[in-house]
């Protein structure tokens, strides 16, 4: 039987990811019923681009997040929690629960950039 190609993000990747998102749901601040979003869709069975799973392009969600951000695009879009082709994840700020603004890199830092008005 052949192996099943692996096409998500690393365990280490996945570590970086949660502990730059601070174990927390980045829209709603939960800790419950986490998994890893994609901000770029990989489509159909993975993408070629190696930075489809790298840390820029990756959030931790809760499960109802999840799937509110495709049940809500445009807002989605707005806030960052999703990036359309052929943007970088890299270019596109990302809203958190604590209400600023961070500009995300490959290696799993964010970085404070705008303060959002509540």
């Amino acid at each position: 039987m052949k192996a099943r190609r692996r096409t998500g993000p690393t365990n280490v990747v996945k570590a970086l990811v949660h502990d730059r998102d601070g174990g927390a749901c980045v829209r709603c601040g939960t800790r419950d019923h986490l998994t890893i979003h994609h901000r770029v869709n990989r489509g159909m069975g993975g993408a070629r681009e190696e930075w489809i799973n790298q840390a820029h392009n990756l959030l931790l969600v809760c499960t109802v997040c999840n799937g509110w951000f495709e049940d809500n695009p445009r807002e989605s879009y707005e806030r960052g929690w999703k990036v359309r082709r052929p943007q970088l994840p890299s270019e596109v700020l990302v809203m958190y629960a604590d209400g600023c603004e961070y500009r995300l890199t490959p290696d799993g830092v964010r970085s404070t950039t705008v303060a959002a008005a509540r």
